[in-house]
């Protein structure tokens, strides 16, 4: 079978061809994120079967995102370098294979290299997804895709939990990892038949900026997830001072890449762009939000309210519904209207939904009550996660959008790491639904920071329009 080739943004093929292309490709950012809800539900019974201690347990979930964020920015330049559908396979098949492993491990130690694994294949596979359903819409239909792209994330949201607990009870904590097998070889395949050949843009690899990046990152992450658990120790922030201080070095190393006769990981023009600038920003405050938000909302229902487990998820599962109702219909928008309207609707949303449910949360009231802040959130978040990808990305030249997507991909993964220390700290500090409640207003100040930057997005449809 001949694949066709498409070499720059306007030779992009029918769009019937790029729907299913990103139906492909979305097979890989489904799993990935069926796994990141699901694996939650597994722990008690990793801990249980392999007579793993509390810490050793938690590794099982830190490794996983510590693989996946370190190696963002050089994954999403390898898509430039040698393609984004064969580091898409390349990615999408170690994903599978370190499932496969972690399904067959005796010990808690070769689990926790197999979730390493999985993390990594699944950082190579995460941005180039991104890259191509960029290159492959016309550039008015791109918030279109994305929206229908942002569904795949509420399913597997909706979907982690609930199937988790079903195959765990059934079949034992294994199963979380053997339901990933399907998916990946559909991937595979499908990626094969109906993802194009796109031309490669770059040329080179920095190899100082690719260790200097791993080493930041690294130290910056991992100080973040350790910061918590240990009081926030002295060694801890000297790890983030390294980490921070690798970035400043990053940075520099970007600038001065031509004089050094290389091409830079993260081209630097890339932030010329005052949209691509801001969305970056936005991304952040999402992912803050998105992988914190349910660790002092699960916890109310569960410890204050005496909720099992099963019935917690029914009362937040609203959200998910809501978000896939209504993700189409955002994601339509997105290529019609000023997107600062749509972002700040969504933040203002989210910040007073957020608002209420700490009211929620001090009050007497009966948890099913917490079914309609639930929803709204579902709402807020499909105004920005589509058409903040949209905005973001929409005016990013072909040979950059590798690059491009590797540099949104890290600033969600890190604002998540961020998010969850930093929620985890407060509910920490006060015992009771205090703590949880307080919690919030930490999500909170980061979407009101994500608020801000949306004010800052230029609506590039009008003026392409004129």
């Amino acid at each position: 079978m001949t694949v066709p080739t498409f070499a720059s943004h306007s030779e992009v093929p029918p769009e019937r061809d790029a729907w299913r292309a990103m139906f492909a490709l979305s097979l890989g950012f489904f799993v990935s994120l069926l796994d990141q809800s699901m694996i939650a539900v597994a722990l008690p019974g990793i801990q249980h079967g392999l007579e793993a201690t509390v810490g050793q347990v938690m590794w099982v979930s830190s490794i996983y995102l510590l693989a996946v964020v370190t190696p963002l920015l050089f994954t999403g330049r390898l898509g430039d370098i040698y393609g984004q559908k064969k580091m898409f396979q390349f990615g999408i098949a170690l994903f599978g294979v370190g499932a496969l492993a972690c399904a067959l491990a005796p010990n808690i130690g070769f689990l926790i290299a197999a979730r390493g694994l999985q993390g990594l294949g699944a950082s190579l596979q995460m941005p180039q997804t991104m890259a191509v359903i960029n290159r492959i819409f016309a550039r008015e239909r791109r918030g279109h895709a994305l929206g229908a792209w942002g569904i795949i994330g509420s399913v597997a949201s909706l979907a982690g939990p609930l199937l988790g607990g079903f195959v765990v009870g059934a079949f034992g904590w294994q199963a979380v990892f053997w339901v990933h097998v399907p998916f990946v070889i559909a991937a595979i395949v499908l990626s094969q038949r109906w993802v194009p050949v796109l031309a490669t843009t770059a040329r080179r690899v920095d190899y100082a900026s690719v260790a200097v990046s791993f080493v930041a990152l690294a130290a910056l992450v991992y100080g973040i997830q350790e910061g918590p658990g240990t009081g926030w120790a002295g060694w801890v922030w000297g790890l983030m001072a390294v980490g921070i201080g690798g970035l400043v070095a990053f940075v520099w190393l970007q600038s001065t890449a031509g004089k050094r006769g290389t091409e830079a990981l993260v081209p630097l023009p890339l932030f010329k762009d005052r949209n691509y600038s801001a969305g970056s920003l936005a991304i952040v405050a999402m992912g803050f939000m998105a992988a914190s938000m349910m660790l002092p909302v699960m916890m109310w229902l569960q410890e204050v309210k005496g909720l099992g487990a099963g019935t917690a998820g029914m009362i937040v599962a609203p959200m998910a519904i809501i978000s896939l109702a209504v993700s189409p219909m955002a994601g339509a928008l997105a290529d019609k209207v000023d997107p600062r309207r749509l972002a700040t609707t969504g933040f203002v949303v989210l910040i007073g939904t957020l608002i209420g449910i700490c009211v929620l949360m001090r009050s007497d009231a009966g948890a099913w009550w917490l079914c309609v802040p639930m929803a709204l959130l579902g709402v807020g978040q499909s105004f920005i996660w589509g058409s903040n990808a949209a905005t973001t990305m929409r005016d990013t030249p072909a040979p950059l959008m590798g690059a491009a997507s590797g540099v949104y991909n890290t600033s969600r993964q890190v604002g998540s790491v961020i998010g969850v220390s930093a929620v985890s700290a407060v509910v920490q500090s006060v015992e009771g639904s205090g703590g949880m409640a307080n919690s919030l207003f930490v999500i909170v100040a980061a979407l009101v920071v994500g608020l801000i930057a949306s004010l800052f997005f230029r609506d590039t449809l009008a003026a392409a329009a004129r």
